[in-house]
């Protein structure tokens, strides 16, 4: 299957770039966790592509330490999934999903409207400001404006709730999926063994496949483990939609391990996109990293380039994205190509509950 640059489709491109653009077939979308397949976390596919020389190595994903060496330093997002949906309701009794995406300063959320799952898997856009939508319980969200010009689908908020967030969303929440994942599974399908504080809206993905086993395997082998914070918001950007500011701490520790690190030639491996904009963002041109945290409206791209890692564990992203052009920062159009096309002939599963692809230098 090829893989073509989208030009001359007179959509506009705010990332100033010409995304792949490749046909993603329904059955690679994965719909359900690994486990569900019979499956361990770290039993699903690890493409491993090197953009020195391009070779392409298939494995599993607990083949990982086989990968790396004593000296690497692996960069962990710790954020974990909050149950970010919740049930909706109009005052003309349309029946609504209400999508926590990000919270702002001054008690404001970022959220999304959609009608519920298994009905639709587009945004709602009908919503008007001033609106007041019902939420269990007796909560209600108020609709102040859209997020911003470019977008009809994500809106500032504010919640008022019947009691604290956390315990309001154990009782009333469920985890976000969209429409290729056709059953529901519990919110701890959708958690990284490593996870500490709640906050994503949507599972930094990349993590999921690790277990604690083979966290041992890997620190037993030399492998460093940092942690950082990038609060996820939610994914399934529209085309024309540049990404959102998210929440992020670096902490000094982090940002101390990766100096270190590249002081000594080791090589820095972000797991997954989450890691790279938090740590670009606190990253000087000359790659030194900082401690550091608020929100982040960094958008990665190869013009701008990568200063922070050296390599990056990241899932299988759809076409026209922008975590393709975060990519494409780190490794080159061609090599993505060539590891895209090898990714599809060889049916990778897409999405939070699918396959892995490493990049190494």
């Amino acid at each position: 299957m090829t893989l073509q640059p989208l030009l001359g489709h007179g959509m506009r491109n705010p990332l100033e770039l010409a995304p792949l653009e490749f046909e993603l077939p329904p059955e690679l979308e994965a719909g359900e966790p690994p486990e569900a397949r019979g499956l361990s976390r770290d039993e699903v596919r690890l493409m491993v592509s090197y953009t020195g020389d391009d070779r392409v190595i298939h494995a599993r994903f607990r083949d990982l330490p086989d990968f790396l060496q004593a000296g690497d330093l692996l960069v962990i997002n710790t954020s974990g999934t909050m149950k970010a949906a919740v049930e909706a309701e109009r005052e003309d009794g349309t029946a609504l999903e209400l999508h926590l995406s990000t919270r702002l300063p001054a008690d404001l959320w970022t959220v999304e409207l959609r009608l519920p799952a298994g009905s639709a898997t587009e945004p709602f856009r009908r919503a008007a400001p001033g609106e007041t939508l019902r939420l269990p319980d007796g909560g209600a969200a108020t609709l102040h404006r859209p997020y911003s010009d470019d977008s009809s689908r994500l809106w500032i908020s504010t919640l008022n709730l019947p009691q604290p967030l956390d315990g309001y969303l154990d009782r009333h929440g469920f985890p976000i999926r969209y429409g290729y994942v056709r059953e529901t599974w519990p919110a701890s399908c959708y958690q990284t063994v490593y996870a500490t504080e709640t906050g994503s809206a949507e599972m930094p993905s990349a993590g999921r496949a690790f277990t604690p086993e083979l966290i041992t395997r890997l620190v037993a082998r030399g492998v460093g483990v940092a942690p950082l914070i990038l609060h996820t918001g939610v994914g399934s950007l529209e085309d024309h939609e540049l990404p959102y500011e998210e929440f992020y701490r670096v902490p000094p520790t982090t940002a101390r391990s990766i100096n270190v690190a590249h002081a000594h030639g080791r090589r820095v491996v972000a797991v997954g996109t989450t890691a790279v904009r938090a740590l670009e963002t606190v990253t000087d041109p000359d790659g030194t990293v900082h401690p550091g945290e608020g929100w982040t409206g960094l958008i990665v791209t190869p013009r701008r380039g990568i200063r922070s890692v050296d390599a990056m564990l990241t899932g299988l992203h759809e076409p026209r994205s922008s975590h393709l052009a975060m990519l494409e920062a780190l490794a080159e159009r061609e090599h993505l190509e060539l590891a895209y096309t090898e990714a599809l002939r060889e049916e990778y599963l897409w999405h939070e509950f699918g396959d892995l692809h490493l990049i190494l230098p």
